[in-house]
Formats: structure tokens, sequence, C-alpha cells
């Protein structure tokens, strides 16, 4: 099992205004949301299958704390309450997926995986991707 502790700065983001547009946000706000989240700073404390998640931009802050194999509640990227199931998808890939507590929209869902000194985390909602790669800081 690989250890995802540390804290994280983003190099690259690919897709996130598309993935924004998916989830039917509106162009003013997107446009507030690309800005604020183009800098993110990304904390991540693990003990076994036990992880805590802080990930700050200049507008929010959100934490989430879960156990690998449990539901916990969590937030999607548009801020909708949903339950959330986090599994190993390998040694190094934790995926999960994420259920709307209210409402009807795009199925969506996270990884994040660890390669060497660099964390990519995605985001789905239904068919549209973003790539979001970090670097150890």
């Amino acid at each position: 099992m690989s250890n995802f502790a540390g804290t994280w700065k983003m190099k690259r983001s690919e897709k996130f205004d598309e993935l924004l547009k998916a989830l039917g946000v509106n162009a003013m706000l997107r446009k507030v949301a690309v800005a604020a989240a183009s800098n993110p700073h990304v904390e991540i404390r693990q003990e076994g299958d036990q992880f805590y998640i802080k990930t700050s931009t200049t507008v929010r802050t959100t934490e989430i704390n879960f156990h690998i194999g449990q539901e916990f509640n969590e937030e999607t990227v548009d801020g909708r309450k949903c339950k959330s199931l986090a599994t190993w998808e390998s040694e190094t890939k934790i995926h999960c997926e994420q259920t709307l507590v209210d409402g009807d929209g795009p199925k969506t869902f996270w990884t994040r995986e660890l390669n060497g000194d660099e964390l990519t985390l995605t985001f789905g909602a239904d068919d549209v991707v973003c790539t979001r790669v970090y670097a150890r800081g």
C-alpha cells in the first residue's frame, strides 16, 4: 500500500472547465471556480486505510475523512451532498464512487493515484474527466 501523506502543489490541470460545464455550473460561476481552483494546496494524512484530505483554494476549503471500504459523506466538486465509497483499485490508486443524496445529476467519481513524487487526481462527471497532477511539496 502506498503512502499518500504529504503536502501537494498542483503542476497542471486539464478539462476542469469542461467538468464544471458537465455538472451544470453556469458560465459566471465556472469562471470564478476555475480561477479560484487554479492553485489548490492539498494536505493528505494517512494511517493505513484511514485518510484525511484537506484541499484549500482562495475561495473554498474542503476536508474529508474516510476509511477505505466504508461509506462517508462528501460534496461533489460543485458542492452537492453525496455519499461516497472509496476502494483500492490497485496498490497505488484509490477509486471513489459518489452517489447524490438528493436530486439527479451526472454520475460522479474521483481517483487519486501515486506515481513516485506525483499525485494524479481525476474527477469524472458521466464521460467528462478532469485530470490534475500534483507534485509533493
